[in-house]
């Protein structure tokens, strides 16, 4: 073997993931836009640049690592053709493997359009006041807490408290690369199954509430929206906020008349930002559209939804009379219901994410 063969990548001598060289030569040229010295007169841009600088890397250094992991295989291999006694470091390295293989098997399966933007989740509850509301409040902690196990930032766009307990709507973006390829796959109703806490008689309730997941759409895909097509209200925000929140018309909703989507933000303290803010969920709610109508050719995206209600679950969370979450989509179940309450959702995304690329 030449000193070029033994040199080169291993996954490009396997036919692998990357092609490491046109990989090389976008992190070059991007190297160039940020030594130049107008790179941060535009912030915004810049810090997208970056972003794509930051993911190059991480690939690079992925396709070094794959070529340093078969490399020491390989090793191993050759040593014990020799009769070294190499069973135990073999088996400690095969379990070092593990973490890493099920890193690049993810980053594999992250391969739609949109998988690396940042996400915009929404969340409502269904029918059955108190009880609903409280269910949408602990989804809502369970994605929060999701975001911050797994490093991403989180932003909250508008919030709407319960009347006794719990939201009746909250928005938020997930801050960070394929934050909406992972989270993807928790659009649709869920189902708790509990005692109630808020029963007297301490029965057993069942209560839904739906989640949706949009990317939040990069300045580069354009999303034309008419003016004519908007009416944006005004009023004073209710929820929690200092003084200037709580006593001026700052709140803004936007209604998308054509296709009856309905924005809101009161969680910046001017109208303007309301406004920018709902502005940017409005694009992304109607791209989502735009986007499952090219899947199924006139079914929009609010159509897979379904009704908040029975037999449109894709997952259901019972803490009584047995505690167990069962997927409806993948058959993923997991019986420690506490860790996926608090936000331990890998086991369902990665199926979810398998089944997709199946």
């Amino acid at each position: 073997m030449s000193d070029s063969e033994a040199s080169e990548p291993a996954a490009r001598k396997c036919g692998g993931f990357f092609d490491a060289d046109a990989k090389q030569r976008q992190l070059d040229g991007l190297q160039t836009q940020i030594v130049d010295p107008n790179f941060w007169s535009d912030q915004e841009r810049s810090g997208k640049i970056l972003q794509q600088r930051a993911r190059l890397e991480e690939t690079l250094e992925l396709d070094r690592k794959i070529t340093r992991e078969l490399d020491d295989v390989q090793a191993l291999m050759e040593l014990a053709r020799e009769g070294e006694p190499v069973g135990d470091d073999f088996a400690s390295h095969l379990k070092e493997l593990e973490a890493f293989i099920d890193r690049v098997e993810t980053q594999v399966l992250l391969s739609g359009e949109n998988d690396q933007l940042n996400a915009i989740v929404d969340i409502h509850p269904g029918a059955g006041g108190t009880e609903a509301q409280d269910w949408a409040e602990m989804l809502m902690r369970m994605y929060l807490r999701w975001a911050e196990q797994n490093g991403f930032k989180t932003k909250m766009l508008d919030y709407q408290d319960g009347e006794e307990a719990g939201i009746k709507s909250v928005t938020f973006n997930v801050i960070g690369e394929y934050a909406y390829g992972l989270l993807a796959s928790e659009t649709g109703v869920h189902r708790l199954v509990r005692i109630s806490p808020f029963d007297a008689n301490k029965r057993r309730h069942t209560s839904f509430a739906s989640v949706a997941v949009y990317p939040e759409i990069d300045d580069k895909i354009e999303v034309v929206i008419d003016e004519k097509d908007l009416r944006i209200d005004t009023y004073r925000s209710a929820g929690k906020g200092g003084q200037h929140v709580n006593t001026t018309d700052s709140a803004v909703r936007i209604t998308h008349l054509p296709t009856g989507i309905v924005v809101q933000c009161q969680n910046e303290r001017s109208q303007h930002k309301n406004k920018d803010v709902c502005m940017k969920v409005l694009r992304a709610r109607l791209f989502e559209v735009e986007t499952e109508k090219k899947k199924a050719e006139s079914q929009a995206i609010e159509d897979s939804k379904l009704d908040i209600a029975w037999g449109s679950q894709i997952r259901s969370y019972v803490l009584q009379p047995y505690r167990l979450v069962k997927d409806h989509r993948t058959k993923v179940e997991v019986g420690d219901v506490d860790r996926v309450l608090d936000g331990d959702l890998d086991m369902f995304i990665k199926a979810y994410l398998r089944g997709r690329a199946a």
